[in-house]
């Protein structure tokens, strides 16, 4: 009796010793062997049984030992998928399903989730990725717009995927290649994947090529990202080279981007007001959406389908032949004046148009100016316009 009285409090000690959580995501329980027989987990519901059954404990040997427990807390369960999500962005199903599989050890399940990572990306490779964003790059020789496309607009919005498509479009500015003063030359992805990139983001953090970013990024994201081309335009010898991005969650990204190229004659000529004007008719670019810098520019084809259209509709008037004539010609003024650019309306003052704002600014800066490119891009544009410049010979060299 003496035994197991004074034996009470030790073992009310050590059960609470015991059973108490520790700090590291798991709990305790305690199980009991006597000579070898092991009895049942106890917890604060069976404690006062194990109690009572302690007292004949003096003719048996008693071993106390800890196990861990799988079994935590839904308020800890809850803490721990949201620090492996803030830590690797993967989607909260994966996160739950690599903690549940490494026992709610948060550093394994962080390593289950990379090494799973390329798998997860193959398998979500052939899914269409037509939302993303475009991300810009400038210097005074060059702008770069690379397009990084993925599935829903929520990733997009994702911060670790911005990062990525600006580290991209920095990167396309290490390429060399043929430069054209009036065109602009298409990036291919296929230039851009072996390219090495050095990374300093808390979720991205040292180098790898831009095809292994782009998978480690997938598989945190959940979705298909790709790389989708992008194009790059050349800066005149003397002049600006003007840029405007549109719906752009932070500097340097946006869904749609205009480029242009402004010339000005005469190299003594201040530029401060090409600039400003430069600006204004990015912003124009994206906004009117020209297909041809000059009436020279526009396509045979693109003009006589224009013109056909044109003459069909004309005819059903019934009107006579010269008439109908005269109705071709004055709807392809119309036409002209919607998708070429020296043509079209200025967005800011529709009492001008390009033409006639580039003739007040070279008044104003006492030399000509004029624009010897542009560009426009939009989100799910680039491979589609990559396909139709396939002749067009891409940058492919690195420096």
């Amino acid at each position: 009796m003496g035994l197991t009285r004074g034996m009470k409090r030790p073992i009310e000690f050590l059960y609470k010793r015991l059973s108490s959580p520790a700090n590291f995501a798991h709990s305790y329980s305690t199980s009991t062997a006597f000579k070898g027989i092991s009895a049942t987990r106890f917890s604060e519901i069976n404690a006062a049984r194990f109690l009572n059954c302690s007292r004949s404990a003096n003719s048996l040997g008693i071993c106390f030992s800890r196990t861990y427990s799988s079994e935590i807390s839904a308020p800890e369960q809850m803490s721990l998928i949201k620090q492996l999500r803030e830590r690797t962005s993967a989607p909260i199903k994966e996160v739950k399903s690599a903690l549940v599989s490494c026992n709610w050890d948060i550093e394994a399940a962080q390593k289950d989730l990379r090494k799973r990572g390329v798998v997860l990306a193959s398998k979500k490779s052939s899914r269409t990725a037509s939302e993303g964003l475009l991300a810009l790059a400038q210097n005074q020789n060059k702008a770069v717009v690379v397009e990084l496309n993925c599935e829903t607009d929520f990733v997009a919005r994702n911060d670790i995927f911005q990062y990525l498509a600006l580290s991209l479009a920095k990167s396309a500015m290490q390429l060399e290649g043929s430069t054209h003063p009036n065109a602009a030359i298409p990036v291919s992805p296929e230039s851009l994947v072996d390219l090495k990139m050095s990374f300093n983001h808390p979720k991205l953090t040292g180098e790898r090529t831009v095809q292994n970013s782009i998978t480690e990024i997938a598989a945190m994201m959940g979705e298909n990202v790709k790389l989708g081309g992008g194009f790059t335009i050349s800066a005149p010898s003397h002049g600006v080279l003007s840029t405007y991005l549109h719906t752009s969650p932070q500097p340097g990204v946006g869904r749609i981007a205009g480029i242009l190229s402004l010339e000005v004659e005469d190299k003594n000529a201040s530029l401060d007001a090409v600039q400003r004007v430069g600006s204004e008719i990015a912003m124009h670019v994206v906004a009117a959406k020209p297909l041809f810098l000059s009436k020279e520019d526009v396509t045979s084809d693109a003009l006589e389908n224009e013109r056909d259209v044109l003459r069909s509709q004309a005819e059903s008037t019934g009107k006579s032949q010269m008439a109908i004539d005269k109705m071709v010609e004055g709807r392809l003024r119309k036409y002209f004046e919607e998708v070429v650019l020296l043509e079209q309306k200025f967005v800011v003052d529709d009492s001008v148009n390009i033409k006639t704002l580039l003739n007040n600014l070279s008044k104003e800066v006492g030399s000509i100016v004029k624009i010897r490119n542009f560009l426009r891009v939009e989100v799910g544009e680039g491979l589609k316009r990559l396909e139709a410049d396939g002749g067009t010979e891409p940058l492919s060299q690195a420096v």
